[in-house]
């Protein structure tokens, strides 16, 4: 009886005191978030009907906006609730609240894998150029889908052992930062060892390029080289303001080690994360040559047909 109680009472809504900036915040969130989710929808759905764009490395340029799409989508619930409840001056926890912050993780996880394919299908392409099975559109495909469930497996554990927790100043469930074997598990299978693996391709990449330049290469196979190196600074760039916007969290994270962090640290380093996503589409799109002319070709042929109307 004490437990159901307990239950019902964590699930009641309760009044509490709202800072002003709040509010302000939480519609700086989601015009953010709103605008990833049309820049991704928009791109994915000009790489689905485009025949040009219709390429194994553009296949996994549509899985980094899918990634970005689902965790930009499962960001905006979070804070339309979180807005909501804010005017309305409560702190409540709803039933779908644990289901967020599971989401939170598979979408990141999603998110920071689908660059490590970009990494390593670049590094095949241009190191192993003869080797056509990774270059198949069937092995990319079955490496996504990997990638999705290791995303989906990995942080399952905490929705079963109750980790996932509601952050009451925060209106948000999350694991509780602080020194514990949850937190470090959940940072090197999310965040460390994608960064590192990535950087690590990185490395192998341009020694290669630097091996290859002092010796008698044909023309093409160095240009390819270069390419393909300047498209993994794509990537790395991607990882580097992520890294950059992430540093809040990163910092609460580090703190909580030793301390307690601010109080409304999860508010603070989200803000920070909502910005890096729509950094993310923005330097996606710039390194994507095949979308850019899409689009550039599509915005030439409307001012064609624009403009002979008006004259």
């Amino acid at each position: 009886m004490s437990v159901i109680l307990t239950m019902i009472y964590n699930n009641s809504p309760s009044i509490t005191n709202i800072q002003s900036w709040f509010i302000p915040c939480d519609i700086f969130n989601v015009i953010c978030l709103s605008l990833v989710i049309i820049l991704a929808f928009i791109f994915l759905l000009i790489i689905s009907i485009d025949k040009t764009c219709h390429t194994v490395s553009m296949m996994l340029v549509a899985n980094s906006f899918l990634a970005a799409l689902i965790c930009a989508g499962n960001l905006l619930w979070i804070n339309v609730i979180s807005l909501q409840n804010d005017l309305k001056q409560l702190q409540y926890k709803d039933l779908f609240c644990e289901l967020r912050g599971y989401l939170t993780y598979v979408s990141c996880a999603g998110l920071n894998c689908s660059f490590l394919l970009h990494a390593f299908y670049r590094y095949v392409t241009v190191v192993y150029p003869t080797r056509l099975f990774w270059r198949l559109k069937q092995i990319q495909l079955l490496l996504i889908g990997l990638t999705w469930l290791y995303a989906f497996i990995f942080p399952i554990r905490f929705m079963f052992t109750g980790e996932i927790i509601y952050n009451i100043d925060n209106q948000i469930c999350q694991i509780p930062l602080g020194l514990s074997c949850s937190i470090n598990f959940m940072g090197l299978f999310l965040y460390i060892s994608p960064m590192v693996l990535i950087m690590f391709i990185y490395y192998k990449l341009v020694g290669y390029i630097h091996w290859i330049n002092q010796r008698i290469t044909p023309v093409n196979t160095l240009v390819r080289a270069r390419r393909k190196l300047k498209m993994v600074r794509g990537t790395v760039t991607l990882l580097m303001i992520i890294f950059i916007l992430d540093f809040p969290y990163a910092l609460f994270l580090f703190m909580s080690f030793f301390t307690s962090p601010p109080i409304y640290h999860f508010r603070i380093a989200y803000i920070f994360i909502n910005i890096a996503l729509a950094c993310v589409m923005i330097v996606l799109f710039q390194f994507t040559d095949p979308l850019k002319n899409s689009i550039m070709k599509r915005l030439n042929m409307r001012v064609e047909i624009i403009l002979p109307n008006v004259l």
